[in-house]
């Protein structure tokens, strides 16, 4: 089954993370994307902490496809298991 839209968690910014969420049907998968990365999918922008959800808001079709594309390939990680995207993971 094919990954859909889930919800936007939080910014940890101690982590340096923002956690969100993909569907696999009623199944919710737990992913993450470093700020780092998504400074890297928006060069020259400089972000502030409070502005990460809209941020994330802007890249989320680009973020949620590659959460997707490592769905379906199941390069998971942590626990409980789930999707973490790092810069690396959008070069090509």
């Amino acid at each position: 089954m094919a990954l859909t839209r889930g919800r936007f968690i939080s910014h940890e910014y101690d982590r340096m993370i923002v956690r969100f969420s993909m569907q696999d049907g009623a199944r919710e998968i737990p992913c993450a994307i470093s700020t780092s990365a998504m400074d890297d999918l928006e060069p020259g922008s400089q972000v502030r902490p409070e502005q990460r959800e809209a941020q994330f808001i802007r890249l989320r079709d680009r973020i949620e496809a590659r959460a997707a594309s490592k769905y379906c390939a199941t390069e998971f990680e942590g626990t409980p298991p789930g999707i973490v995207l790092r810069g690396i993971d959008f070069r090509s």
